[in-house]
């Protein structure tokens, strides 16, 4: 492995297709190659992977790091794939974050499409990936691309790839694009063209306020009780961390046009700054550490609730102040609020439409089931990811299904309350919390008030992820072990639970372990694993595809007792579970 990375990185750093600053920079690296050894084999060992979403990875020159070359290289993948799926006018729709070098990239991507005939439509800003999603549908659009890392650390960056639907890419395309992108060997089959002379040719064309306009009625669209908003919108109050990232504005804006007067920014952290050089973590809203400053204000100020939202604004934290208290709400748990209260108020005004459909992840909670069958409507589960639930969506509106979209989310601050964007919606999901914040406040109840409500009508659900960080290569060995461990030898109990079902995804098949009856999952396959418990409780096991991370979740369900000894059964059961993972995998 050694030779052949140092080998490509020599080859990389005569390349005259790179520029001399970025050679200069293997060049460097290659001066000292004993001390500067797992560097370049980090760099070299294997081409920058074209996942099933696009590319992640950290910023710098080689071929597994994110750079402008594999942009270009990735961008006419994607392109080629256009050209043979698709004929007449050809267009993609691009946009960007605050990360470094991502309004570089969005330049190179439009310069590649440009120059492979397909019209590139680029937001004149940094922009949310949910508006990029709904810019492509707005466009009539082929492809879209969104230059981002999501809520990665500052060192990274990526490029999310999203088909004509405004979702990203999915089966087969994505398998097309992936094949078109590992077939490119020589950088010179990679098109561009200049930026200025694109514009120029009409081939490239700034994004207009009219596409803005056109997805703040749609937000509007997503509320409930509008009038409420504008009547009594002051008296709920509300502090907003962007994170550094593209969500100030059009959080900010929606939320004001609706009526609630008393949203308040957290101002040094509106500036874009690829160094999120304020955050104290990573820009991740589901990171309570990430939202320190914001929460300390909620409190000093005495506001109702705290939000963040990571660089790209397509994921949401919330936080409660409950009676001077700061109450973090997990995923679930904000998707249980917003889900009742849809259901709820809809059903009041007799403005629920026939047959509701619920999406969400396999790893997400099954109250959402309980909430959604309370109110006459079907959940429909799918893999981990927003592309999946776009997808199963598209797939009954092809077949012309008498379902009504009603909600889609996923337990990792993912939310889409309405399918005008095919992707997880901060901006949207933003502004109907504020709705629910409002009418609960109006009744004199916080959100964690509503929550329990919710839990002492339909019965209690708790929630446990625990994301292990394993770097580099030996940490992508670490995760297989790990993985082929709970696979192969996962035995009949997990602590003190007892499996009675095993289902690997993998291989689409579930196994009842007290018969041994098999039978198969009706789902795409992929690298997750989960276990049924005797208890009714449930473990869903996967690698992350986005970041170098094995992730575990755990989902407790107690239905005995008030409704603090739920909680306090359902905390100890979990503590049981991680327990017996953190062991398991520190041997591994």
């Amino acid at each position: 492995m050694k030779e052949k990375s140092i080998e490509l990185a020599k080859i990389w750093s005569n390349n005259p297709y790179f520029d001399e600053l970025d050679r200069s920079e293997i060049k460097t690296l290659l001066e000292d190659e004993t001390t500067n050894e797992v560097e370049l084999i980090e760099r070299f060992h294997k081409d920058l992977e074209f996942g099933t979403g696009g590319l992640r990875s950290i910023l710098g020159m080689g071929s597994n790091r994110m750079n402008k070359y594999n942009v270009r290289k990735a961008t006419q993948a994607m392109a080629n794939v256009v050209k043979d799926s698709f004929s007449g006018e050809l267009a993609a729709a691009v946009s960007y974050d605050c990360r470094k070098y991502s309004d570089e990239f969005a330049k190179e991507v439009c310069m590649v499409f440009a120059a492979n005939g397909i019209k590139a439509y680029l937001f004149t800003e940094l922009t949310p990936t949910p508006m990029l999603s709904y810019a492509v549908r707005y466009y009539n659009c082929k492809a879209g691309v969104m230059i981002t890392a999501s809520h990665n650390p500052k060192q990274y960056n990526g490029f999310k790839a999203y088909w004509d639907d405004g979702a990203q890419v999915t089966p087969p395309e994505d398998s097309m694009v992936i094949e078109a992108y590992n077939k490119i060997s020589n950088w010179e089959d990679v098109k561009s063209m200049n930026f200025d002379q694109a514009v120029k040719d009409g081939m490239i064309e700034w994004i207009g306020e009219e596409v803005n306009e056109s997805f703040y009625q749609e937000v509007e669209k997503a509320m409930v009780q509008p009038a409420l908003a504008k009547e009594k919108g002051h008296q709920a109050s509300f502090i907003y961390t962007p994170l550094h990232g593209t969500g100030y504005i059009p959080c900010k804006t929606a939320s004001e046009r609706l009526g609630y007067k008393n949203f308040k920014v957290v101002e040094e952290q509106a500036v874009f700054d690829s160094a999120f050089s304020t955050v104290e973590t990573t820009p991740n809203p589901e990171d309570p550490k990430a939202l320190k400053i914001a929460v300390d204000r909620m409190l000093a100020e005495n506001i109702d609730v705290a939000y963040g939202t990571d660089p790209d604004c397509d994921r949401l934290g919330v936080v409660v102040n409950h009676h001077n208290s700061p109450v973090y709400l997990n995923g679930n748990q904000i998707a249980f609020l917003m889900l009742y209260y849809l259901f709820e108020q809809h059903s009041l005004r007799g403005t629920l439409p026939k047959k509701p459909l619920v999406l969400k992840s396999i790893v997400t909670s099954d109250l959402q089931t309980t909430i959604a069958e309370h109110f006459g409507g079907e959940v429909k589960d799918t893999l981990t990811g927003f592309k999946w639930m776009a997808a199963a969506w598209r797939e009954l509106e092809i077949k012309d299904t008498d379902h009504t979209f009603f909600f889609a989310s996923e337990e990792s601050f993912g939310y889409m309350p309405r399918n005008h964007v095919r992707d997880k919606d901060a901006v949207t999901a933003m502004v109907l919390m504020n709705e629910i914040t409002l009418h609960y406040k109006l009744k004199d109840m916080t959100l964690v008030d509503a929550l329990d409500q919710i839990y002492d009508k339909l019965g209690y659900a708790q929630e446990s992820l625990i994301a292990l960080n394993f770097e580099g290569i030996e940490g992508q060995q670490k995760i297989a072990r790990i993985m082929d461990h709970f696979r192969n030898e996962h035995g009949m109990h997990v602590g003190t639970e007892r499996i009675t079902a095993f289902k690997d995804f993998k291989i689409s098949k579930k196994t009842n372990l007290l018969t041994q009856e098999e039978s198969e999952l009706d789902m795409t396959q992929s690298n997750v694993l989960g276990f049924e418990f005797e208890s009714g409780n449930q473990l869903y096991i996967r690698p992350s595809g986005t970041e170098p991370k094995i992730k575990f979740y755990t989902m407790v369900k107690v239905k005995e007792g008030d409704l603090e000894t739920k909680k306090d059964i359902a905390q100890k059961q979990i503590d049981l579970i991680e327990k017996f993972i953190m062991g398991t995998v520190e041997t591994l």
